[in-house]
């Protein structure tokens, strides 16, 4: 009989120390892996391809199972587009919408989402696991919409799927949850199923891996600086013309209009950020540039990293490293 960790979902074995799902007892129900995560926060990376990843995805598309799609409030635009692939029911479940101001009402954001992407989607629901929000509410639309006693939980990396199960499981059986979580992505190995009831099994599942995102290929330290945690504290900046804002050693925002203009950055608020004369200061210009011309009522995402709310029509040139997607988007708050 195959034996999964029950962390992180990788068939156990004890003949190769440098492999997934290692254990040096074989009835021993946790790989080292993530023992060494859970204990100690030594994040090992593990030696699984993209591919890897997208076969389970394709796999779970063709299911008629009910899927909640998790995102995060802070990636929205990252994943979205992803949904319509589905053949089945989905819910989409936005996730840690404790991390964004209380003055950002729910009914607007929900809106949002409505009026800017087409969806094919039962529901929309606002959960935090940390706050114990919603989590009763999201498993009533659960029950009303499964077609089995599977649902499968699908999202980009990071999104939250360890995170809220292990809160459902807390929250039905009065016991922690025993699934792996880490800021770190590509947690989660292969599918992990867990019983919550007789009828319903919650299927955990690896992240979607996005190779355009501000924490891939990020080590521990920085992804533990960038990963908001707490309810961010949004910083405005009055900026003037040929000024530029450094976001911490991350990214740089260059200001090029000839008026005034009112920026507003969302972002963790362990990174500092520094307000430059454009024109004295080249820190971080020698990383790529990606150059906007926006209309009023925009926003910059720098995606995994923060966006950035701009009121007037701005000209901005934003550094950052090679591979990380930057866009514009209507204002989401």
């Amino acid at each position: 009989m195959i034996k999964k960790c029950i962390g992180c979902g990788a068939v156990l074995q004890d003949h190769d120390e440098n492999e997934i799902g290692y254990v040096s007892n074989i009835n021993n129900p946790i790989c080292k892996r993530c023992f060494r995560i859970k204990n100690y926060g030594e994040y090992i990376s593990a030696n699984k391809s993209y591919l890897d990843y997208l076969k389970l995805f394709n796999e779970i598309k063709k299911k008629d199972d009910l899927v909640l799609f998790l995102c995060d409030i802070l990636s929205l635009d990252e994943s979205l587009n992803k949904i319509n692939e589905f053949n089945c029911k989905v819910i989409l479940v936005i996730t840690k919408c404790d991390l964004l101001p209380k003055s950002v009402k729910e009914f607007k954001l929900k809106n949002y989402i409505i009026n800017n992407y087409k969806l094919n989607i039962v529901d929309i629901i606002f959960v935090s696991a940390v706050k114990n929000y919603n989590i009763d509410l999201l498993l009533n639309k659960v029950y009303k919409n499964k077609n089995s006693n599977y649902v499968y939980l699908v999202g980009n990396t990071n999104s939250g799927k360890s995170t809220l199960i292990n809160k459902i499981i807390k929250n039905v059986r009065l016991l922690p949850g025993d699934i792996t979580t880490s800021s770190m992505p590509a947690t989660t190995l292969d599918l992990i199923e867990i019983k919550v009831y007789d009828d319903l099994v919650l299927i955990d599942t690896p992240g979607i891996v996005s190779t355009n995102n501000y924490l891939t290929d990020l080590n521990y330290k920085d992804i533990k600086i960038i990963s908001p945690k707490v309810t961010i504290k949004p910083i405005t900046y009055q900026m003037k013309p040929k000024q530029s804002i450094l976001i911490g050693n991350y990214a740089r925002i260059d200001y090029l209009s000839e008026h005034s203009n009112s920026f507003t950055l969302y972002l963790s608020n362990n990174i500092n950020l520094n307000r430059i004369s454009l024109n004295t200061n080249n820190t971080l210009r020698n990383l790529a540039k990606k150059s906007f011309n926006l209309k009023s009522g925009k926003d910059i995402v720098i995606n995994g990293l923060c966006f950035c709310k701009i009121v007037k029509d701005a000209k901005v040139d934003i550094y950052v490293k090679n591979n990380v997607d930057v866009f514009e988007r209507n204002n989401l708050i």
